[in-house]
This record gives C-alpha cells, structure tokens and sequence, in this order.
C-alpha cells in the first residue's frame, strides 16, 4: 500500500510533535507544514524535508489528510477548508472553542464524505485501553490532571485545555451524559479560568471528581475508578492500571494489569491513518468530540455561576463590614 500524503497545519510545540510521529510512521509521508508564520513554516519544513506553505487551502490536491493543530478558535475555519478540500481531517481537541463551530466541522465532514477524528489522546494511553476492558459498572471517579505552567493553549482555559481529556474518557467509560454538575474555578496567572474542581452526577448514580490545574508544582495524571468490588488505579503517565479486588469471604487481592505500553500520539496517529485508508469511522468522530465539548462548556458555565456568587458574597459582606448598623 503507498504512503498516505499528510500535511500539519500549525507547527507550534504540539504540532511540531505531530510533525515528528508523522515522520517516523510507516504508512504516512509527510508532504507539507502550514503555518500562518512563514519563518516558523519554513524552519520546521527545511528540517523535515517538505513544503512550507502559510494557508490551509494552499493543500488542496496536495494531500489525503491533514492534521490541524493551530489554536481552538480557528479549528473551524481551518478544519472545513480542508475538508472541503477533500482531505481527510485530525483536529486537535477539543474539537472547537463552541458548538456552533462544532457542527460547522462535523456537517463538513459528513457533506463531503471525509473523516473526521479529534485528537482526544488519552483514548490511545495504553493504560487507558486496558482500563475500557474491565470498566463494568463505574460508581465513582477521582480524577486529578495537574501540570506545571506553560505559555501554551492559552486561548482557553484548563477546562478545555486539560480536563476536557478526562471529560471524554468519563462519557466514553459511563456512556451517558451527566443529568448534574457542580464547579468552581479560578483565575491565577492568565484571565481565563487556570484551576477548576467538578463534581458530574450521571444517571444510575454514577459520581465524578475531577480537578485540573495548569498552576501545579507537580505534573499529575491518574483517574480512579471504584466499582463493585473493584478498586482500579490508573497512571496516565507511568501508563500502569492496579486493581484491587474484594472476593469470596473478603478476601483481597491485587493485580497489576498487562499493559502493552505505547507514546499515545503514534498510536493515535495509527488510528487515524488506517481510518483514512479502509474509510472507516474513527474514534472519538465529531459527534463524541462535540458531546465532550458540550458538557465542558456546561461546566465552564457553572463556574461562571459559582464566580459571580462569590463576588456577590464579597461585595455583600464588604458592605456590612464598612456600613455598621
């Protein structure tokens, strides 16, 4: 089978990346990196070998599939020129910054018979995939996905810049969509939203903590997952999966699961070119991604709610502070 052509469009620190497993994969040739800044596009394709080019629509006829890492707010845009285009499409997560933007990619995909993945990449952790083979009846989640401070993804804020990760592996591990949420969130280094803490209430009773931060001291990835005799302990980075189980006459036993561990981007990338070659449907499509999207914008705005409570809180108790009766 020949090398499918692909392009990256948007070649900053995680496109570069893309770049990178691109390079290295069998079944994809890279043919061109587009970049709105043409130094930068002409720097990464002098070292790889390829076009440089500054837009999107530049691509056409050039290329089977593209991947676009440029920020959320232009997924859109650039995401339906290509597949317009006729090329098959991995946008980065989340899918876009809102849901009409959303359905502007995934009415592209479907209008013009193109494939459209979204680049939810814990969904190709090794650790992950073992998970979503012994995730019967989840009753409760703890979830903590913490990170240093970096410049980067900051056109949004950490609910869709980190937790919207575990968003998505929580629907695709319940199956359902959360009937309550409860958030609070807060503005440390940037004006947008860089620690938040949820609690998803989904129906059957299923419960789920989730923190995220981008202000940590410490880098952090593990979800567990208690249910029915089980207790499942997951690392996303050391990509290990330990359960502890309860059996006859209580007895306790503890078991580290085989994981066949892999760099989830390769992985993902593996996905997406065997989806573009058997035209396949590929996971997490359009649909899942929007799904993710939804709920954590519904979470964004119940933190918009919780903020204006506080202040309002504030503004009350300053008042009968500084006008005694």
């Amino acid at each position: 089978m020949s090398k499918l052509r692909l392009a990256v469009v948007g070649v900053g620190e995680f496109g570069r990346n893309h770049v990178r497993v691109i390079r290295q994969s069998p079944g994809a040739e890279l043919v061109a990196v587009v970049d709105t800044d043409r130094a930068r596009a002409e720097e990464v394709a002098a070292a790889n070998g390829c076009m440089a080019l500054t837009d999107a629509r530049e691509l056409a006829d050039k290329v089977d599939a593209a991947v676009v890492a440029v920020p959320t707010s232009a997924h859109a845009d650039a995401g339906c020129a290509l597949l317009e285009a006729g090329a098959d499409v991995l946008v980065e997560k989340p899918i876009a910054h809102d849901l009409p933007s959303a359905d502007r990619l995934i009415r592209a995909a479907e209008r013009h018979g193109r494939a459209l993945q979204v680049g939810h990449l814990e969904r190709f952790n090794p650790a992950v995939m073992a998970l979503g083979k012994i995730a019967r009846l989840p009753l409760f989640f703890e979830i903590h996905r913490l990170s240093v401070f970096s410049p980067r993804s900051l056109d949004v804020d950490v609910v869709l810049d980190l937790m919207i990760h575990d968003i998505d592996i929580l629907l695709s591990l319940v199956d359902r969509e959360p009937e309550e949420v409860r958030a609070a969130g807060i503005s440390i280094l940037t004006p947008k939203v860089d620690i938040a803490n949820v609690r998803l209430q989904f129906p059957g009773g299923c419960v789920a903590n989730i923190t995220a931060s981008r202000v940590s001291t410490d880098r952090v990835r593990k979800l567990r997952l208690f249910q029915p005799h089980q207790y499942i302990s997951v690392d996303y980075s050391r990509q290990d999966v330990m359960v502890f189980s309860v059996g006859a006459n209580h007895q306790i036993s503890f078991e580290q699961l085989p994981v066949n561990q892999g760099e989830p981007l390769a992985l993902q990338l593996e996905s997406f070119l065997e989806c573009v070659a058997a035209r396949k449907t590929p996971k997490p499509g359009g649909p899942e991604a929007r799904r993710s999207l939804e709920v954590a914008l519904a979470i964004l705005a119940k933190i918009e709610e919780h903020s204006r409570s506080v202040a309002q809180a504030l503004g009350s108790g300053w008042k009968s502070s500084t006008n005694p009766p």
